[in-house]
């Protein structure tokens, strides 16, 4: 009988590690696990700013390295992302690196179904709850826009992209209003006439190009500047 249990016990838990494994796969816990063991704790007054969010922050410091070196800002993007896998990594890739502000930028993957049918109240709990993280640890919220999309080119039979997008835009900035935390608006320098990325701004109608870089760090230094004075 005890051997039964044994085997049991040994299999439950096997099986139990194969879930562990599949879920940090599914959220690529470990993308960010030796930079962020690399980086020091932040030197009395270092002001760091965390920037999180999908392929269009994880691009970021690979296309403009110099705007993320010169003003101490941490990269913690990763290409794909929804709203729920952010969520679950929020603690090891933005809390425990104890920034005095991270700037959330989430939202169009959730749109575009990468992880499941879109619910907009499910993507802007999930980013309420890291807002509300990062408060509740002293930490700085800035949220931001989502950047304009007319269509997804891996999901084209995703109808109307600009106004789901400019719905949960709006439902961000008013919470981000209601609770007092700073809102940068990508979306109003980068759309079209259409509320679809300018064509000059981007390489696939989705991702900033060099100049889209540009107009949304001139954007965003704006905002962290006064957020971190």
């Amino acid at each position: 009988m005890k051997k039964v249990i044994l085997i049991m016990s040994f299999f439950s838990f096997f099986g139990l590690f194969s879930q562990a494994q599949e879920f940090n796969k599914l959220i690529n816990l470990d993308r960010y696990a030796e930079a962020n063991a690399a980086l020091p704790a932040p030197a009395k007054g270092e002001k760091r700013v965390v920037f999180i969010g999908n392929s269009i922050t994880d691009g970021w410091p690979n296309a403009h390295p110099d705007f993320f070196k010169s003003n101490n800002y941490v990269g913690r993007g990763i290409s794909g992302q929804t709203s729920p896998q952010l969520l679950s990594r929020f603690r090891q890739d933005v809390i425990n690196l104890k920034p005095v502000a991270v700037l959330i930028n989430i939202g169009t993957n959730d749109v575009a179904q990468n992880t499941g049918p879109y619910n907009e109240e499910f993507t802007l709990g999930n980013i309420m709850s890291m807002a509300e993280l990062a408060d509740a640890n002293g930490i700085k919220v800035i949220l931001s826009s989502v950047t304009p999309a007319g269509e997804y080119p891996w999901r084209k039979e995703i109808k109307d992209v600009p106004q789901k997008i400019m719905s949960l835009n709006a439902k961000i900035k008013a919470y981000a209003k209601e609770k007092g935390f700073s809102y940068i608006d990508y979306f109003s320098v980068m759309c079209d006439e259409n509320n679809a990325l300018k064509s000059n701004l981007g390489t696939d109608g989705v991702h900033p190009n060099e100049e889209g870089y540009k107009i949304m760090e001139a954007t965003a230094k704006k905002v962290i500047d006064k957020v971190i004075k």
